[in-house]
């Protein structure tokens, strides 16, 4: 009797349907974070045109998605951009895509500590509760902030590596109570706002000047990252398509949730109001709309969000880094699979380590919706970078496709490479508007020195350790540009049944 042929080993252990669930919950949550900081932030910027540039925005986004789908169907990989590009455009651009993809969600990590700290604190002022043995316990503060938020990121690093299935069932469970608010305040609002709807808000040549459009576009982008989170987990999945699938449901999802909430905080407050709160703008709307306790819940779905997010960022990352770390590219640490989870928990582990790291050096900013801005705005930054550097391998690697027709052009080639242009274009302007800008350094957001500074570090950060890569572990990635397969490695886990 002859016995069946072997089957492929996977690389992580997969799970049915697991990435659309992976894909709506971690965009859903950071959308419900970006929402809170980002409508008094973005308003700093462009004034009351946040509509209109989170519909300008989405389209070079969505235009990214796309290729992100076409580049998934031909070549799953955990590793996504920095395989896709580092094979398309070379391995140097690849490295860097990587690099900057890891670097811009640990910088997330960080900085969302501070806002769930931000919200603690916030409760206990609620309570009564406004200083302990003699620290002013103040939600403005980036440091009382970001060393309560601390505590919090311990426990997420430890479901992160329980596994994708326990933390999916984890954040549905948030996201049902963070919708529910968001859409009940929201809602309200845009029924019973004193503010008339303009059509000037949908009017991109009402912001004062290019560089604050510049500016804004970079941080709409930003609000709509981490729909790319499904693309992490795409060797978890038996069918790649699902991957494509809950991507696109949630950038969708996003746009409209985006431009509902905008326009209701609009409707609901003024300009100096948006400007003022910033960050705090979603506790704030409680406050107007609803008195105690129904004025805490906007808090506590603010507060369920940004754990989520961080979450769901820590999930994406480490899986990077496990492909980063197979090529040799990374150290063997990110290799490390741990044999029941069947997860990156090592590389989870020093994740949140480095976040943690980085989100005490942000002591030095005292205020914490200025540190919120100079994070946000490198961030924005990085993931025009390599949003931008993905979409261009897609249309570098499907060249061939504009003789197929049109629509076949049109989709591989033409759009991904408008998309990556405009993104790209738009990051080079910015920065160079921030050098021409200020005259001296100073660790402010205002200061354009400071604002080029954080993205430039991270990008020169990038390109020594592409060389340590290439001359120090002679990772054979800078030879061929090609990620490793996924099957290439006997994990742990593979020993166990699946």
């Amino acid at each position: 009797m002859s016995s069946a042929p072997p089957q492929p080993r996977p690389a992580l252990r997969r799970s049915l349907g697991v990435v659309d669930g992976v894909a709506i919950a971690a965009s859903s949550t950071a959308a419900t974070t970006s929402i809170a900081i980002g409508m008094g932030t973005i308003a700093t910027i462009v004034g009351l045109q946040a509509p209109a540039l989170l519909l300008l925005a989405f389209l070079p986004v969505l235009g990214i998605a796309l290729a992100y789908a076409r580049l998934n169907r031909s070549e799953p990989n955990c590793g996504n951009g920095y395989t896709w590009v580092g094979r398309s455009l070379g391995p140097w651009p690849g490295f860097l895509t990587g690099w900057v993809t890891l670097v811009g969600s640990v910088i997330f990590c960080a900085y969302t500590s501070a806002i769930m700290g931000s919200v603690v604190l916030a409760f206990a002022n609620k309570a009564g509760l406004r200083s302990l043995a003699g620290i002013a316990l103040d939600p403005t503060s980036t440091g009382v902030c970001t060393a309560v938020g601390l505590v919090v990121l311990l426990a997420l690093t430890a479901l992160a590596v329980t596994g994708v299935r326990s933390a999916t069932r984890f954040q549905f469970a948030l996201l049902v109570f963070e919708y529910a608010v968001l859409l009940g305040f929201c809602g309200w609002a845009l029924v019973t706002g004193d503010h008339a709807v303009s059509l000037s808000w949908f009017n991109p040549f009402e912001i004062s000047s290019g560089t604050a459009f510049a500016q804004g576009m970079v941080l709409a982008v930003f609000f709509f990252w981490g729909w790319d989170a499904a693309f992490s987990v795409t060797e978890e999945t038996k069918d790649p398509g699902d991957a494509a699938r809950g991507g696109l449901i949630a950038l969708f999802a996003m746009l409209g949730l985006f431009l509902f909430a905008s326009v209701a905080f609009q409707r609901e407050m003024s300009l100096a109001e948006l400007v003022r709160n910033g960050p705090q703008a979603l506790g704030y709307l409680g406050e107007k709309l609803a008195a105690e306790p129904w004025a805490t819940l906007p808090l506590i779905a603010l507060m369920f969000s940004a754990v989520a997010s961080v979450q769901a960022t820590l999930i994406p990352t480490a899986r990077g880094l496990l492909a980063m770390g197979r090529d040799r590219t990374m150290g063997p640490l990110w290799t490390r699979v741990h044999p029941r989870y069947g997860t990156p928990a090592a590389g989870t582990v020093v994740v949140m380590s480095v976040a943690a790291g980085i989100a005490v050096l942000a002591f030095a900013i005292p205020k914490l919706s200025d540190m919120l801005l100079a994070a946000v705005n490198a961030i924005g930054l990085i993931v025009a970078l390599y949003y931008g550097l993905t979409a261009l391998a897609c249309a570098v690697r499907f060249r061939a496709a504009r003789h197929e027709g049109p629509r076949e052009a049109l989709l591989a080639v033409i759009v991904p490479a408008l998309s990556g242009l405009v993104l790209l274009g738009l990051g080079a302007y910015l920065g160079y508007s921030y050098l021409t800008m200020s005259d001296h350094f100073e660790l402010s957001p205002d200061n354009g020195w400071f604002m080029f500074s954080l993205p430039a570090v991270i990008v020169l950060a990038g390109l020594v350790m592409a060389a340590v890569a290439k001359y120090v572990r002679r990772s054979s990635y800078f030879t061929t540009g090609r990620g490793t397969d996924a099957e290439a490695l006997t994990l742990p886990m593979d020993r166990t049944p699946v």
